[in-house]
């Protein structure tokens, strides 16, 4: 037996817990939508990073196994086996969402399922939205089949001319990305775009009929590398890398309900070798957030939760003056984001702020926070490290780049050979004679729209270890040490998490029977961290794991891992932070989780939290959602996740009652 599950498979069972949720009768509806659109999303980029990767692996004959003993073909295999397994789970969800939104007067619906007033609106849209864009393609000897980015989406016709009946000839229709993916012909009724471009493709191509059409997604390979160390102009060679992830290999094509073979059998001679899914549903599944979030249905969702805000943390008080006096944690999206974006924002004002120091990682469109860094950069110190290398917010890093230099921020791109995935933001403030600095370091990034819907732990302090710590990290990046930086309190990846994370659970392994792990990540691959959670569980330490994502250690398995749970819990909001509690160590909060990319590739930070207090609400928390008995999932030795049946507790639901500050 292996001692280690895959990691990719790991992931495809995360995703199935994903999908699995869709099916709960007791979520509101569009809540139950909204975790198909999230499938697809996911499946989307798990396609365009690992499937793509294992594919080039096996394209140049490596055949290197892991530390789970499966090559590549091997891994490929098994990830189809069981995507099309859950392909049927999907279409049965789907449509009987589809079924039970029809009952609440919200359709989803092709052309032909139309009346004749809405089919005539629909003929309108595509007259005046649809015609004038879309671009027809001929196939022939002077027309080749032509370019698809990445996750292009179109129409593959097949038709015969009329004068000619023996005529046969296809043609592709492409369908710009901006138009919305569901059109809404009248309130609540919604129909797919592809479905009224193919009933009307016959005003396209005059002198054709049109026998059939089907729809089809292209995805492509859209990992890229960067050599960093051979560029002269980093933000060029990013920008070429952004064009290339356009012209990836492609690794998978979607189509689209038919039933004529020959519309794939003309694609296919025209492709290579790909990954090939038939659906009955719509394809893009991530579209689906387009009907999700329409206003008119915000009934069929979770009631709005607002974020509590402490009262000593009121937009009037004086925040400074506050972490002068005791630290401040919050647990989001339970407590505001709000005092994160304000610690920010007054700095930026507060004329006695000297210096704004701060990583970006996904900061969103919009970001306050980011227009507060160039508002202070005009008269202030502003050093920003802007990770560039964010993968698929790379475009949007870019022109946050740009609008920060302009304003004449000091601007660092990345550190060479690393991904900056720490959240922290440090403030140096004139205060009588001499330099006082505020620290915020956290779980997540800073992006207000992500603060609602993903759990994270913020700590806000003026504790002179932090800023003394911040102010080395910073030097670090910006004199490019990070690499080899170690810092007092804090604990900085890639020279200190890994070998403090590894002595904290030798600590326990120590203590035996009265050791005690607690351990909440997105996700566990490092093969020294399993091995060393397996020999503190052979000395008798309980060990309890809340991962959300990949876990490739084997719980529960006698003589190696008998004291090891493994939990995964989904629900209303993403778990994302990153806390680790050992009886005999204390208990941290981290940017990173346990996977080699993050300890030893990136710059992360775990942060000791040294307030008892403090320290116990988080213990509080963690506790609470090894409770959860709703949107839990207990990982088993065979590898299979089962779902926790019990008096169906949902820690989310409980933590949004709860008082952090009082607990």
């Amino acid at each position: 037996m292996q001692k280690y599950f895959n990691r990719e498979l790991s992931w495809v069972k995360f995703n199935a817990r994903v999908l699995d949720q869709s099916t709960k009768e007791d979520l509101p509806l569009l809540e139950r939508l909204k975790f198909l659109a999230i499938y697809g999303v996911n499946l989307d980029e798990f396609y365009m990073i690992r499937v793509a990767g294992l594919k080039k692996l096996y394209n140049k004959g490596i055949s290197k196994v892991g530390d789970d003993g499966m090559s590549p073909i091997q891994q490929l295999d098994a990830i189809e086996k069981m995507l099309r397994r859950q392909k049927k789970d999907l279409e049965k969800s789907f449509f009987h969402l589809k079924n039970l939104l029809s009952q609440e007067n919200l359709f989803i619906l092709n052309y032909d399922e139309l009346n004749q007033e809405d089919q005539a609106k629909s003929k309108d849209y595509f007259i005046h939205n649809l015609y004038p864009m879309i671009v027809p393609v001929v196939i022939d000897a002077i027309h080749p089949f032509p370019h698809f980015n990445n996750l292009s989406f179109g129409l593959v016709i097949k038709m015969q001319n009329i004068k000619n009946p023996q005529e046969i000839s296809f043609a592709l229709i492409r369908i710009p990305r901006f138009f919305p993916r569901f059109v809404e012909v009248r309130d609540g009724v919604f129909v797919t775009c592809e479905s009224i471009v193919g009933e009307f493709a016959n005003l396209i191509f005059e002198g054709f009929k049109i026998l059939n059409w089907c729809p089809f997604r292209i995805t492509r390979n859209a990992d890229f590398e960067i050599q960093e160390e051979e560029a002269d102009d980093f933000i060029e060679l990013l920008s070429e890398g952004l064009k290339a992830r356009r012209r990836g290999e492609i690794v998978r094509l979607q189509v689209g309900r038919n039933q004529d073979e020959s519309l794939l059998e003309f694609l296919m001679s025209h492709l290579p070798k790909v990954d090939v899914y038939r659906y009955d549903l719509p394809l893009n599944l991530g579209a689906l957030w387009q009907i999700v979030s329409h206003p008119n249905f915000a009934h069929l969702l979770h009631p709005y939760f607002v974020p509590k805000l402490p009262d000593f943390l009121s937009e009037e008080g004086n925040l400074f003056e506050l972490l002068r006096e005791q630290d401040v944690i919050l647990f989001h999206p339970y407590e505001s984001f709000d005092p994160v974006v304000r610690f920010i924002q007054r700095a930026s004002k507060d004329p006695d702020v000297l210096s704004i120091k701060m990583t970006l990682y996904r900061v969103g469109k919009n970001s306050p926070i980011v227009q507060a860094l160039i508002e202070a950069a005009a008269h202030k110190q502003v050093n920003v490290l802007v990770e560039l290398k964010a993968r698929f917010d790379e475009e949007n890093n870019l022109e946050w780049v740009r609008a920060l230099e302009e304003a004449g921020a000091h601007v660092i791109y990345g550190a060479s050979g690393l991904k900056v995935h720490a959240k922290i933001a440090l403030i140096l403030r004139r205060e009588q004679d001499r330099i006082k600095g505020y620290v915020h370091v956290g779980s997540g990034n800073y992006n207000i729209k992500s603060a609602k819907t993903y759990t994270d732990v913020s700590l806000l302090s003026s504790r002179e270890d932090l800023i003394s710590d911040a102010i080395k990290f910073f030097h670090a990046l910006s004199a490019g040490l990070a690499k080899k930086t170690c810092l007092q309190s804090i604990y900085m990846a890639p020279a200190q998490i890994k070998p403090k994370i590894l002595a904290l659970i030798d600590g326990e392994r120590e203590k035996g029977e009265q050791g005690k792990i607690i351990m909440k990540m997105n996700a566990l691959v490092d093969s020294e961290i399993v091995d060393a959670l397996y020999r503190a569980s052979q000395e008798g330490v309980k060990i309890w794991l809340i991962v959300r994502g990949i876990c490739t250690l084997r719980p529960r398995v006698e003589g190696l891992s008998s004291n090891i749970r493994v939990i995964s819990l989904l629900g209303r909001y993403l778990e994302h932070a990153r806390i680790y509690f050992f009886g005999h160590g204390g208990l941290y909060v981290a940017s990173a989780d346990m996977m080699p990319r993050n300890l030893q590739r990136r710059i992360e930070l775990l942060i000791p939290i040294k307030n008892p207090i403090d320290s116990q609400n988080l213990l509080n928390f963690l506790e609470l959602q090894l409770e959860d008995s709703k949107g839990a999932y207990e990982l088993m030795e065979c590898g299979e996740y089962q779902q926790i049946l019990g008096d169906g507790f949902d820690s989310q639901e409980e933590c949004q009652k709860l008082n952090f500050k009082e607990a």
